[in-house]
């Protein structure tokens, strides 16, 4: 907002770069544009300032469908003042000194109605064009396409309306928000989307339970299959020790019915050899024993006698005292001269 400072014969307008000044002395422009500085005289000056900057109006109004259902058009319109001069002179944009500031300067408060006036005139075009359009629409062609057609049929009708090009606004463009029906009517509509949403949800649930339960399952075969395995290995290794176990026995038997066999042959080799032994000894005693008869066989009684005193005492006991009576010293004499009268001869 610009400044005016008061001073005793005059005033000074001090502007600034976002409001365009037009300064009228007895109905001729004597200044314009943006941040301007000049001396005027309240009694012969009119001043009005414009926005020299894009301005936002947003629109909101009710517009029924083709099926009289009632809709909410929220739209929002950009614009800019292309002619501040002709603005001036069509619209409410007077300033005039508001409240004295410190140092002497005063405020310049804007008292037009210019912006209410820019303001109807482009919300009154806009709510005009878009419930014609609207009125023209279903509520699902409202809500699905509505807001590219009205965007569209505003855009035209505002750049293309020829009260805001005399004023000098231009129309630098326009967004529709949203178009919405009345809450239940929104509800009612929201309702099917939010049960297939909810359908979806729960589809997603069962396949991600059924996904859990497949893969339970995939792993409970697993470990039955495993298990399955791991019996099978065992079996076979029962088997197999089975098998060893009996092969081992086999083996032992073998080697021991070999052992067995070895041993018996070595007895049986050992009884030859000693049934020979003493079938040699017994012929080599019998050959003996031949040898001895037959040399005993040549001697005579007394000869025998001796020998077999000889060989008697050795196995006799001791003997401390012996007797001998008067027959045996003369048989044994007698014998003893018959032998010596036998060799004498």
């Amino acid at each position: 907002m610009a400044t005016i400072k008061t001073y005793p014969a005059a005033r000074r307008f001090l502007g600034t770069p976002t409001d365009y000044v037009v300064h009228l002395r007895r109905g001729e422009v004597a200044h314009q544009g943006v941040g301007q500085a000049f001396w005027f005289r309240p009694a012969t000056a009119v001043l009005s300032e414009v926005p020299a900057t894009d301005q936002e109006l947003p629109v909101l109004f009710h517009a029924i469908t083709a099926d009289h259902q009632d809709v909410t058009v929220q739209v929002n319109v950009t614009y800019r003042f292309d002619d501040p001069v002709k603005v001036s002179q069509r619209l409410d944009f007077g300033i005039f000194p508001a409240r004295q500031n410190a140092g002497g300067a005063q405020g310049a408060g804007a008292v037009g109605t210019g912006r209410q006036q820019v303001a109807t005139i482009i919300g009154q075009l806009a709510q005009s064009r878009a419930v014609d359009h609207v009125a023209t629409l279903t509520l699902t062609d409202a809500l699905e396409l509505g807001v590219g057609q009205v965007r569209a049929v505003l855009t035209d009708a505002l750049r293309g309306d020829a009260r805001l090009q005399s004023t000098g606004i231009a129309v630098l463009g326009v967004h529709v928000l949203a178009i919405r029906p009345e809450a239940d009517v929104e509800k009612a509509l929201q309702t099917p989307v939010r049960e297939r949403v909810q359908a979806e949800a729960d589809r997603a649930t069962y396949e991600r339970r059924a996904l859990a339960v497949e893969r339970e399952r995939a792993i409970s075969e697993n470990e039955l299959a495993s298990r399955i395995e791991l019996a099978t290995r065992r079996e076979q290794l029962v088997a197999q020790e089975g098998v060893n176990a009996r092969r081992e026995a086999e083996e032992a038997a073998a080697a021991a019915l070999v052992e067995a066999r070895a041993a018996a042959e070595r007895r049986d080799i050992g009884a030859a050899s000693k049934a020979q032994e003493v079938r040699l000894l017994g012929e080599a005693e019998a050959a003996k024993d031949a040898a001895a008869m037959a040399v005993y066989a040549g001697m005579d009684r007394g000869t025998l006698l001796a020998l077999a005193v000889r060989d008697a005492a050795g196995a006799l006991p001791k003997i401390d005292n012996l007797t001998i009576t008067p027959d045996m010293l003369t048989g044994a004499l007698a014998a003893f001269t018959q032998a010596t009268t036998g060799g004498a001869r």
